[in-house]
Formats: structure tokens, sequence, C-alpha cells
């Protein structure tokens, strides 16, 4: 009988010795995995196949990690295959730099490999992609919370609460990445797209406006938190 198919992996690294290591664990959990150590080359592969993963330094020969990560969501094969970046740099402007370029998660090195495997069960979860092949969860649940991302309702501990179309966008974006910090700029082009009449001031309002609907001390929020100097994240539990 035949099994089901594998999902498919791209690895981009230029060290032979994290690209083995990363290749034999992602392959004993079940990915076929293409592994290339060039940045042109990596776009070339991207262009080529859709993934249901992508593992990405930041540092590579040819084109760097983050023009790579930029071009991928720019076309449609890989627009939605969940991105983790890695790369021996870990300072905050990094961070908020790839993912503001698409990433899903950001890790550094030198990184083990139970959190390595961590953070790509849990991106892969949240798109949808799990190793059983389930599809997305339609509620996304955090911090007493419940989206449900295809009738568009929120429910806050037990409450049906109305959300504008932009209230409701941006907590989803946010609560679907709890821990993960957004720049303003990047809640601006994730949310408002192509819009050129709102500005960061106006993400402030909308953030103001959710807490007053959802936490039980907008004064003091516990579940939509400032990053100050930065931006906006979702409470991820260890806050």
């Amino acid at each position: 009988m035949a099994g089901t198919a594998r999902q498919r992996a791209l690895v981009v690294e230029d060290e032979p010795a994290i690209r083995e290591l990363v290749r034999f664990h992602l392959d004993l959990a079940g990915f076929a995995v293409d592994e290339v150590d060039d940045g042109r080359r990596a776009l070339e592969r991207s262009r080529d196949t859709t993934f249901d993963l992508i593992l990405l330094d930041l540092m590579l020969p040819g084109l760097d990690g983050i023009s790579v990560c930029r071009a991928i969501r720019a076309e449609p094969a890989n627009r939605a295959t969940p991105i983790l970046m890695i790369t021996a740099r870990d300072g905050e402007s990094d961070t908020v730099l790839g993912l503001e370029s698409g990433a899903d998660d950001y890790l550094a090195k030198p990184f083990g490999v139970r959190e390595l495997m961590a953070r790509i069960t849990a991106i892969t979860r949240r798109h949808g992609r799990r190793n059983d092949g389930a599809p997305a969860e339609d509620v996304v649940r955090a911090g007493g919370l419940a989206l449900d991302r295809q009738r568009r309702r929120l429910v806050v501990r037990g409450e049906e609460v109305e959300l504008t179309k932009q209230e409701f966008d941006l907590l989803l974006l946010l609560a679907s990445r709890p821990g993960i910090v957004y720049t303003r700029a990047a809640l601006l082009q994730q949310v408002w797209h192509e819009d050129t009449f709102v500005t960061e001031r106006t993400v402030d309002a909308v953030i103001s406006r959710l807490r007053r609907k959802i936490e039980d001390d907008p004064s003091d929020p516990e579940l939509l938190l400032t990053a100050w100097g930065v931006g906006y994240k979702f409470a991820d539990g260890r806050d």
C-alpha cells in the first residue's frame, strides 16, 4: 500500500555542518529535504517548487536571506509557506528585520535541536501544514479569546464581541503568533496593505480600541502588549 506523501522542506544554509544537522532531524521528522548553500540558488528553487517548510539562513553568499525571504513572499509558489530564519545574529533589530521581510520565526545560532524542532512544529501548525496532513484550524484560541477565521467572530471569555474588519485582522495576526513582536510598519503592511491614507498612529488607535474590548483593565493590558521602541505583540504566557 502506498504511503502518505512526505512533506517537503528547503534548507538554505552555507555551513555544511549545520545543514547536515538540520537535514538529519528534518528527515527523522518525516520531511523530504532539499538543500542549497547559496541565496540565488534558493530563490531559483523556491520558484520551481512549492515547499511545506523553508529554513533560511540570514547570511548567505550570492543573495542575503532577507532579500530571499522578501522575494519568496512576493511570488505565488511559496507565498504562504512557513519560513524559519536562522542566523548567527540575534540582535532585536535583526529579529524585527527578519520578521518584517516575511519570516514566521527567528532562531539564533548556536541553537539546540529540541528548540529547532519545537519552533518548526509551531510554525507548521500555525500554517495548517501538520505532519498528519490535518487542515488548518478555523478557530485561533489564545489568552481566553477565540477567533473564528471563517465567520470572523471573536468570543472573549464566553461572550461574543463585535470587531471592525481592521480590529479583527490585527488581532488575528497577533494572536496567531503569540510572543512575536511586530513593528507598526509591519502591521500597516500586513493589515492595511496598500492603503496610503493610514499612518502608524492608526495602529496605535486600533490597538487602544481592541484593549478596551478584550482586556480586563485596558490601562494595564495583559494580552496586547507594547514592545517599547518597537511595536506590539500578543502575550505568549511567559510575559
